[in-house]
């Protein structure tokens, strides 16, 4: 008897939730590996087709805004459906519109293909499941945990080089066929074996679960009556909260003007400076890197606060921008490793941090839906972002009043993220 309390008492040496972040990174730099190749794909599209800077952009702008649109639909569904049948279904959807790109041939076709069934399948494959996901495998930690888990994100920028290295030597079109069959033969097995929507799906509690039951029961006396948990929230309470559209203002033109309008020309804003193709790649893997140490530093949020945090990020990125209005010719490349540093590190460090903050306010049932919308927002932003930043180079032959742009959007984005106070979590009561 002895002998089985022991084994039933002995606990896994991994706890399982670890997985499910490994799984969410691999998945999401293979899933957003193929958004975000859209800046390799531009130079070579817009030689054979010799479009607008401004109309090819439009690809990216429909592609982010059909996708922060169907964020919040797939946080919900994957609330109330299985997740586990979500996830595959996306890679089926992401995996089909990536291959009909290399049959497009007019614009139309792009933004069909690029800039509506692409972002169907990158937001049931990617974050929008991935995020509540972290949230109910994880209590304790979320700042650690949610920057780990933005790492795909980030090294998905990353894989963009390796999508240039297939163009050069396949040709653009076929490498649409390459990044498709990557898709099913990698992140599609892997979800079905290994992914997990809530601990409760695998036997298991939350990380942080045993602590938070024993300090709730220390505070019932003092909290009940007077302020709700972040679990009394209910959906309207949460969709009338002025904190919840206050982070959604911020995410928006944090990612979606600030951060899309130049990632979405700095590959062709280099090549215009006099910089090789591969160069001007590689800065943009660069980003890549640094972003995932931006967000593995999401701890940060944990020890000095969200909003001091969102400061950090924000100014990092303002110091990018500056450096990258510098440049003017490539006798100076060390301003494009400045820019690739700080921007990384920024806006690496941003999204985890609006995320735990998001979740020290709205965690609960409903944090599914509360991360799509954060996704919504920025999918409103860049809308404007990629567009703005082609038509503006278009009308006046530069992108440097774009990027003084980027940084009014930056700077208004920490204020808003201050205003709407995370710091303060579950001490504002939702409206009633």
């Amino acid at each position: 008897m002895g002998s089985e309390r022991n084994y039933k008492d002995r606990k896994p040496v991994l706890f399982y939730g670890w997985k499910i972040v490994w799984t969410g990174i691999l998945g999401m730099i293979l899933v957003y590996g193929i958004r975000h190749s859209f800046v390799v794909f531009f130079t070579p599209i817009l030689e054979e087709f010799h479009w607008s800077r401004g109309n090819i952009s439009i690809m990216m702008s429909l592609h982010i805004f059909a996708y922060g649109l169907l964020a919040p639909v797939a946080g919900i569904l994957a609330d109330r459906w299985r997740a586990r049948v979500l996830m595959p279904l996306g890679i089926a959807i992401l995996g089909a519109a990536t291959a009909g790109c290399a049959w497009a041939g007019e614009l139309w076709h792009f933004y069909l293909l690029f800039g509506i069934l692409m972002p169907i399948g990158n937001a049931l494959a990617g974050w929008p499941i991935f995020a509540p996901a972290l949230m109910n495998w994880f209590i304790k930690r979320r700042g650690l945990v949610m920057g780990i888990g933005q790492m795909g994100g980030g090294l998905s920028f990353a894989y963009v080089l390796l999508v240039n290295y297939v163009i050069l030597q396949v040709g653009w079109r076929l490498t649409f066929l390459v990044l498709a069959g990557i898709l099913v033969f990698v992140p599609l097995p892997l979800y079905l074996l290994c992914f997990y929507y809530r601990p409760r799906d695998k036997g298991l509690t939350a990380y942080g679960s045993a602590e938070m039951a024993l300090a709730s029961e220390k505070e019932t006396e003092r909290t009940v009556g007077k302020v709700p948990t972040a679990r009394d929230w209910t959906l309207s309470q949460i969709l009338r909260s002025s904190q919840l559209w206050l982070l959604v203002v911020s995410y928006a033109l944090y990612w979606g003007v600030g951060n899309y309008l130049v990632l979405s020309h700095q590959v062709r804003f280099a090549e215009d400076a006099g910089y090789s193709s591969m160069f001007s790649v590689s800065i943009f893997a660069l980003f890549g890197v640094t972003l995932f140490l931006g967000q593995s530093c999401g701890f940060l949020s944990d020890r000095m606060g969200r909003e001091r945090a969102g400061t950090l990020a924000a100014f990092l990125s303002i110091m990018a921008l500056v450096a990258l209005i510098c440049v003017r010719d490539n006798s100076h490349p060390w301003r494009l490793y400045v820019y690739s540093l700080c921007f990384g590190l920024g806006g690496g460090l941003f999204t985890p941090t609006i995320y735990a903050g998001a979740a020290d306010i709205f965690a609960g049932r409903y944090f599914g839906a509360v991360s799509g919308l954060l996704l919504t927002g920025m999918g409103v932003g860049a809308v404007f972002g990629p567009w703005l930043g082609g038509y503006i180079y278009d009308v006046a032959g530069t992108y440097q009043p774009a990027f003084l742009l980027c940084i009014v959007c930056i700077a208004l984005s920490c204020l808003t993220f201050w205003i709407a106070a995370p710091r303060k979590g579950v001490m504002i009561k939702p409206n009633q």
